[in-house]
């Protein structure tokens, strides 16, 4: 008896990011900030209060480093338009990284550079900036918070 793989069709719901759902915003917000952290300033050099990320490293790794450290930083800006950025904070979000990016092609440079300019702790505050006037954290208790009030 030859039998087809059957399977039950259900029907598939998105929830927009611009939903009521705050929630999957703080989510989101924590998950790249994280991240961020992840990539900009993960670790205490011992002895300095210099921090390094997992991008100054990764630019150890000739050229392969490089891409794969603003693979993950672009993933934080499309992660930003998904969450409803303005074009304009957007295009600084694609500056920021650029000027990582070119930083990080200089030789031994780069790597001191990659220490220094932190494109995606710039790139979380500016997605900070605009989520903390969109979608207004929500402690448990239900009252609205919203910054500067």
């Amino acid at each position: 008896m030859l039998r087809i793989w059957e399977t039950t069709v259900t029907s598939y719901t998105y929830t927009s990011p611009f939903s009521d759902a705050s929630f999957r915003v703080d989510e989101t917000r924590a998950r790249l900030d994280a991240l961020a952290r992840l990539l900009d300033s993960a670790v205490r050099v011992p002895g300095t209060n210099v921090r390094l990320g997992a991008d100054a490293l990764l630019n150890l790794i000739p050229g392969v480093g490089t891409l794969t450290s603003k693979g993950v930083s672009a993933y934080l800006i499309w992660e930003a338009r998904r969450l409803g950025v303005p074009t304009g904070t957007l295009l600084r979000m694609c500056r920021n990284v650029g000027v990582d990016f070119v930083i990080s092609a200089i030789p031994l440079v780069g790597w001191v550079g990659d220490v220094f300019y932190r494109s995606n702790l710039r790139n979380m505050a500016l997605l900070r900036e605009h989520l903390d006037r969109t979608h207004p954290s929500q402690p448990v208790d239900g009252t609205v918070f919203r910054p500067g009030s």
